[in-house]
């Protein structure tokens, strides 16, 4: 039976300031991608989310961010390779801390936002970043949004590290693959979600928002957290998954 990972940025609280419901969406997914404090997430919020997912069965990444708390991490910043290698090794192992001492591994490292914009072209940065994971972990592996030749899964590839692509259902495609990311966080249309999942398992393709069909190449689900909807969202998921005869399950490093 084919296996499908449905994983989620989440772990995005502040303090007092809470973000997304994770206490009743992380028993819906197999694999979490943890903020790690730069642009969201403090210690506390890192242990209690990585406490939630070892209590459900859920694999720990992290989320990486670009130093931006004020612009959520979603502002271009221009960085050196330095600061990005450095950027991953203090985020990321801050939270491998915390989940090895929950005797938990950490299982991947996936780049949140703006930081996600800047490794799509910058194969030095990109290969900076992938020095830090595999600095951090015995069987590294990154997630990764959309083009499979962006500098970020080049540079992974060439290291010898993992690539887990990821297909979306609360985000439009443009003809080109390449993600329409929302400035306006809106409910996601569940009907919709489910025919574009089902599309995606049995023909490998999405919907673009201009009607084309786009073919998509991912092992992985992704669902944003601070959806208005994301628990709806991820239930209508599962269950179009498992109505396509497949089982939900964390992938295996």
């Amino acid at each position: 039976m084919r296996s499908i990972d449905i994983n989620s940025d989440l772990g995005e609280s502040f303090g007092n300031w809470t973000m997304g419901d994770d206490a009743a969406l992380i028993p819906l997914i197999t694999a979490a991608n943890v903020a790690c404090g730069f642009h969201a997430s403090d210690p506390i919020t890192m242990i209690a989310t990585v406490e939630t997912c070892k209590a459900n069965g859920v694999a720990v990444g992290a989320h990486p961010g670009l130093p931006d708390l004020l612009g959520f991490g979603r502002r271009v910043m221009k960085i050196t390779p330095e600061d990005g290698y450095a950027y991953v090794l203090y985020q990321a192992g801050a939270l491998k801390a915390v989940a090895e001492s929950r005797g938990l591994e950490l299982h991947h490292v996936k780049p949140h936002g703006a930081f996600y914009t800047i490794l799509r072209a910058d194969d030095e940065l990109a290969a900076a970043f992938v020095q830090a994971v595999k600095d951090l972990m015995p069987r590294p592996a990154v997630y990764w949004p959309d083009f499979t030749d962006a500098s970020l899964p080049r540079e992974a590839r060439k290291a010898g590290v993992r690539v887990v692509h990821e297909v979306y259902v609360d985000l439009e495609y443009r003809a080109d693959g390449s993600i329409i990311v929302q400035r306006q966080k809106v409910p996601a249309d569940l009907v919709r979600a489910r025919a574009q999942i089902r599309r995606w398992i049995e023909d490998g393709v999405v919907l673009a928002a201009d009607g084309t069909l786009v073919p998509v190449q991912a092992e992985s689900v992704c669902i944003h957290g601070d959806g208005p909807n994301a628990v709806e969202l991820t239930q209508a998921v599962r269950a179009e998954v498992e109505a396509c005869g497949c089982a939900v399950a964390p992938l295996v490093n």
